[in-house]
C-alpha cells in the first residue's frame, strides 16, 4: 500500500527535509509507480513505503539542496529506481535531468517515470561509456553504483569543466572513490542526516 502525499510530507517534514504540497503530491505518484514496478522487477530492495522515503527520497532531495542554482543538465549515473535523479527532476524542474541505466527492464521503469511524472528528462538506456566523448553535464551523480570506483572513473569524464559530482558513499569507501577520480577536487564529505554511515561527496571539476 502505498502513502499518500500528506503522509510523505510529514515523513520529510519530521526529517528536516519541507517539502511544497505539490512536491508531495508528485512523489506521491512516483512511490505508486515505483511499488507497482517493484513487485515485477527488483528497483529496490527497500519495500516498505515508509522506509523508501525515509531512505531513498530524503538522501534524493538532501543532495538536491546541494546542486548549483545555475545547473542546467544533471547526469544520474546507475540511475536503477531513480535515485536520486526522479526526485531532483521533481524539486528542481528546471535541470534536465538524463537517468542513465544500462539494464533494460530498469531503463523501462524509468521511462515510463518520465512519462507519467511529465519529468524534463531522458533516459539513456546503454552504458555511459558510449555516450560521445564531448556530452558533458553540469552535475553527475552517483548513489548504490555496482563498481563503485570505476563507475567514478567514468563519470568524472561527464562532468563539464567547472561541473560538480555528487556521489553517494560511506567512510571505508571514501578514500578509494576521490583517488579513483584525481581530475574532481573534492570537499570534505558531508554526513548524510538519515543514515549512519552515509556520507555525500562533491567536488568540482
Amino acid at each position: 500500500m502505498s502513502l499518500s502525499a500528506q503522509e510523505i510530507a510529514s515523513l520529510l517534514s519530521k526529517g528536516g527535509l519541507p517539502v511544497s504540497p505539490d512536491l508531495a503530491d508528485q512523489l506521491a505518484a512516483y512511490l505508486e509507480v515505483l511499488l507497482k514496478w517493484n513487485t515485477r522487477i527488483n528497483l529496490t530492495a527497500i519495500r516498505a513505503p515508509k522506509e523508501i522515503v525515509l531512505r531513498h527520497f530524503a538522501d534524493s532531495l538532501f543532495c538536491a539542496g546541494y546542486i548549483s542554482p545555475s545547473a542546467q543538465t544533471l547526469l544520474d549515473f546507475g540511475s536503477g529506481g531513480g535515485f536520486p535523479g526522479i526526485p531532483i527532476a521533481l524539486a528542481l524542474p528546471q535541470i534536465h535531468v538524463t537517468l542513465a541505466e544500462s539494464q533494460t527492464r530498469k531503463a523501462a521503469f524509468l521511462r515510463e517515470a518520465v512519462r507519467s511524472l511529465g519529468l524534463n528528462a531522458e533516459v539513456w538506456s546503454e552504458r555511459v561509456e558510449s555516450m560521445p566523448a564531448d556530452q558533458r553535464y553540469d552535475i553527475v551523480t552517483l548513489r548504490a553504483v555496482d563498481q563503485m570506483e570505476s563507475a567514478c572513473k567514468a563519470a568524472a569524464r561527464k562532468v563539464a569543466p567547472g561541473g560538480e559530482m555528487l556521489v553517494f558513499t560511506t567512510q571505508r569507501l571514501h578514500s578509494s572513490i576521490t583517488s579513483a577520480a584525481p581530475s574532481i577536487l573534492w570537499q570534505q564529505p558531508i554526513r548524510l542526516p538519515h543514515s549512519e554511515q552515509g556520507l555525500l561527496l562533491i567536488g568540482r571539476r
